[in-house]
């Protein structure tokens, strides 16, 4: 009877979990609810940040670089938005499946065309990149080619699943497409309103709804906002009215509760991505509250 329950011991222990399953690291909320849109029941997913961290600035800490060790695919925005933490990730996980190059090395920023991509950059600048602002996740329209790219990687990485991550993705497509529509419609009486912006997070925001921005709290990108250039906000408001000040949920509340106090125009929390507010749990639900909190500063 020992033997027989010995037998059966090492034959558990023996059989392959979950076999199928691919690891995966994703350095953005966004990048998670999509590989879970499009990966299901096949991947175990695991996510960097949260909404309440500023993406740019992570540190390449042991959680992280064990998560990545053992990663099949890494899933992140790129555009450098990762400069400060990934390559320091990538060096020192030893892990080749996740190199640049390689099939398990996925930056969602090589699929879309970038907006205000520069010739030249230096620090005088501030926090900005030259291939162009990485903030990609924030037009929509965007998705759905990042989506498509995710599946190839998956299939080539698992090919055994094809027909299974094909089904998601054209369930995905189907529906996010239909959002698409919604969201057109919906959006309709926030479309070319002025706003004033915590830092250029927005921009892809901004492109699709067409709005407006008038001033920008940080007086170079990444730079926190002072006194002087926050007068001069408020100078260049008087002039050209703006109907909402926005900021995401890790940037500080100070310099937009008190420009709301000086000028009246209301100051709005955005998700800026998934987790970011109650009510965004996933890509769909982000961009549903994203517009009926614009919806409310307008009305």
């Amino acid at each position: 009877m020992t033997r027989k329950i010995l037998f059966l011991c090492l034959l558990v222990f023996a059989l392959p979990v979950n076999a199928s399953t691919i690891n995966i690291f994703a350095c953005e909320p966004e990048w998670a609810a999509l590989a879970e849109e499009i990966g299901g029941q096949k991947i175990s997913l695991f996510t960097a940040t949260t909404a309440f961290q500023d993406p740019h600035h992570i540190e390449a800490r042991p959680s992280l670089l064990a998560k990545a060790r053992n990663s099949d695919l890494l899933f992140c925005t790129g555009a450098d938005l990762e400069a400060g933490w990934l390559p320091i990730l990538l060096r020192k996980s030893g892990n080749g499946r996740i190199q640049s190059g390689e099939t398990g090395h996925l930056m969602a920023a090589d699929h879309v065309d970038l907006l205000e991509a520069r010739q030249k950059v230096d620090r005088s600048m501030g926090d900005v990149h030259a291939r162009g602002n990485p903030h990609i996740h924030l037009d929509p329209r965007n998705i759905v080619p990042i989506a498509d790219e995710l599946t190839k990687r998956l299939m080539q990485i698992d090919p055994a699943n094809e027909s299974y991550y094909e089904s998601r993705l054209s369930d995905f497509s189907k529906r996010w497409k239909k959002a698409l529509v919604k969201w057109e419609k919906q959006s309709a009486a926030i479309r070319r309103m002025p706003i004033v912006v915590h830092h250029r997070s927005w921009v892809y925001l901004e492109n699709w709804l067409a709005l407006r921005e008038v001033a920008t709290l940080e007086p170079k990108p990444g730079v926190p906002p002072t006194s002087k250039h926050l007068a001069n906000v408020v100078s260049t408001l008087k002039n050209e009215p703006a109907r909402a000040v926005i900021r995401s949920p890790y940037q500080d509340t100070r310099a937009s509760q008190w420009l709301e106090k000086q000028t009246g125009i209301t100051a709005i929390l955005l998700p800026y991505t998934v987790g970011g507010t109650e009510a965004a749990k996933d890509l769909f639900t982000l961009f549903d509250d994203t517009i009926s909190r614009l919806q409310k500063a307008i009305n």
